[in-house]
């Protein structure tokens, strides 16, 4: 067997101090309040489990020592010469210490199921932080992060940031999770779900009427996915989705949603149309609803976009608006250019950078699409952002990543079956190769490791949030930045 390599992705230093390895058992698979306790505190997200989970056989270890010399620092990488547990027949018990405290903390690798989990601090008292575990078995590797809030994680950072600054989970089609086509539906779950487990960019695509016939159903924008309706139970409004959004952020003021807007649909209407409709006080109102909705052409700071909604707007705009708005200068962060089918590119305004490589003509074509996230994910870790502090710096591109593909016409490639085979790929990157010098696709350097924004499929699916936790735990190192 493979030795073990811990890589400590917290902001604290953690030194393993005691080992226990036990023979192991399949564990029973959950069932009931079983597996509703298990969306919260289950174990490891094992890539390559075969089997599930395994729990001891028994109280008695098999073996058990202590450690010295393994302290693993924040953001480092420490292999070890201690053997890895066979994944179906040893559980390997490890025991951590933060130096300088009485706190120590348990965790089981592997364990009873393929999910991460919130180490065990078994010191006694207040632990003074939390930490969450995903072991990779065919790595024998150990990644520990530091647990976040999900649905305030954005408040333990600092208001200083440029939103390009931070790694930020995203959904495509981010409320298609009703009744609908298979090739049509690309989330488990819906809006204020994605939200409150730390989702924080929204893609967003709305049919339009022509503005001005003045009846309130054609000023409504129905949501759509390409031609389609998102649900096959009845339409589906954007007025009601943004009540969703507005609800959360009231209740999380911490936070900031980042909302792209693009015109799909049957609707007759342009995209100047749409952006006269989004202007008037029914959705953002030409000056962004007051306290709501930043509308300014360019990235704000994390402080100045806390509890709004940033418009990223994937439309052109009317051209009396287009004069009127920001003295002449935009409305909303600019993708109206948004590069089609592209493996690495800028839109027009070079305000964001796209990964959004979507036509996949078979299976095995899966396999280019987990190497381009991969070298995105790489892109955006090697940009290096002033510290929180420093005035007036300019803000690098928001680089957005879509993990997201699909061929209407092969069942195989509809969006469940891709994000079953892309999302646990870009789990195990982040885990063992994202923010390490040299280990990403095209070897680059590293420089602040930031993830930029992921955008995901089917998250959520049986209460499974380990890609969104993995992505918003590369946040700590930010708090590192002095």
């Amino acid at each position: 067997m493979a030795s073990l390599t811990i890589r400590n992705l917290s902001s604290v230093p953690l030194e393993l101090k005691h080992i226990q390895r036990f023979e192991g058992q399949a564990a029973p698979k959950p069932g009931g309040i079983a597996n509703l306790t298990s969306t919260i505190t289950g174990i490891f997200n094992a890539t390559h489990t075969p089997t599930g989970g395994v729990t001891p056989r028994g109280d008695h270890p098999i073996e058990k020592r202590d450690v010295n010399g393994v302290t693993v620092q924040p953001f480092t990488t420490h292999s070890t010469d201690i053997r890895a547990a066979d994944p179906t027949r040893e559980v390997l018990r490890l025991t951590f210490q933060q130096p300088g405290t009485d706190h120590r903390y348990e965790v089981d690798a592997p364990g009873p199921s393929p999910r991460s989990l919130v180490l065990r601090h078994v010191s006694g008292g207040n632990a003074p932080h939390e930490f969450t575990a995903v072991y990779i078995p065919n790595g024998a590797h150990l990644a520990i992060y530091s647990s976040a809030n999900l649905s305030r994680w954005m408040g333990e950072l600092a208001d200083g940031f440029p939103l390009s600054a931070l790694s930020i989970p995203g959904t495509h089609n981010s409320p298609t999770c009703h009744v609908a086509l298979p090739s049509v539906r690309c989330q488990a779950v819906g809006v204020r779900e994605q939200l409150d487990n730390g989702v924080r960019f929204m893609d967003i695509r709305v049919s339009a009427n022509p503005f001005g016939k003045g009846n309130d159903e054609d000023s409504e924008l129905a949501l759509v996915h390409s031609a389609f309706p998102i649900s096959l139970t009845g339409v589906k409004r954007f007025s009601d989705l943004l009540k969703e959004v507005y609800a959360f952020l009231e209740r999380n003021p911490s936070e900031t949603v980042l909302m792209s807007i693009k015109r799909e649909g049957t609707g007759k209407g342009t995209d100047g149309d749409l952006s006269r409709h989004l202007a008037t006080d029914r959705y953002l109102g030409a000056d962004g609803s007051g306290r709501r909705w930043f509308t300014e052409p360019r990235i704000p700071t994390l402080g100045e976009a806390r509890g709004k909604i940033v418009l990223v707007r994937r439309f052109g705009l009317d051209d009396d608006l287009k004069r009127r708005l920001h003295g002449g200068q935009g409305w909303g962060i600019d993708g109206s250019s948004w590069p089609d089918n592209c493996e690495d590119k800028p839109t027009g305004s070079g305000l964001i950078r796209v990964q959004d490589f979507y036509e996949v003509d078979q299976s095995t074509n899966i396999e280019k699409k987990i190497q381009l996230a991969r070298a995105q994910l790489e892109r955006a870790g090697q940009t290096r952002f002033p510290a929180s502090s420093t005035p007036n710096a300019k803000p690098p591109p928001l680089f957005v990543n879509f993990l997201s593909a699909s061929n209407f016409f092969n069942a195989n490639c509809w969006p469940e079956k891709i994000a079953a085979k892309v999302n646990p790929a870009v789990i195990e990157y982040l885990c063992i190769r994202h923010g390490e010098h040299g280990k990403g696709p095209n070897g680059l350097d590293v420089g602040d490791a930031s993830t930029g924004i992921v955008v995901t499929d089917w998250v959520g699916n049986d209460g499974d949030w380990d890609l969104i936790r993995c992505i918003v735990g590369w946040n700590a190192r930010l708090q590192l930045k002095k």
